[in-house]
């Protein structure tokens, strides 16, 4: 209903975006040989963006509630309708910030 109310769309449709805009299409893992360990950009599956995606919106949200005046689901439809808009529009949402980190370290390990 929060979202309904901020946005005027679907919340459901609102969440979706959400999630899509919050998981990060590339990431670096570990790669060792001969003692010598370095970093690695590899692509992400399309399951794991979305576990990633609802984890970091999860993260965000808790850290924004801790020692806050505002409720878990006011903080929690702050996030979603911020996630949703995606990182172009100077994006104040924690998962998008955290997901441009990520692709954004991933790039520079190519």
């Amino acid at each position: 209903i929060l979202i309904h109310l901020q946005t005027g769309e679907n919340p459901l449709q609102v969440l979706i975006n959400a999630i899509t805009a919050g998981g990060a299409r590339e990431d670096s893992t570990r790669i060792g040989s001969g003692g010598v360990v370095r970093r690695q950009a590899v692509d992400v599956s399309p399951l794991r963006r979305v576990n990633q995606g609802i984890y970091l919106m999860h993260k965000g949200v808790r850290d924004q509630a801790f020692r806050s005046l505002k409720s878990m689901p006011e903080c929690l439809a702050d996030e979603i309708v911020n996630a949703s808009k995606g990182s172009g529009t100077g994006a104040n949402s924690y998962s998008v910030k955290k997901k441009d980190e990520i692709e954004r370290v991933a790039k520079g390990n190519r």
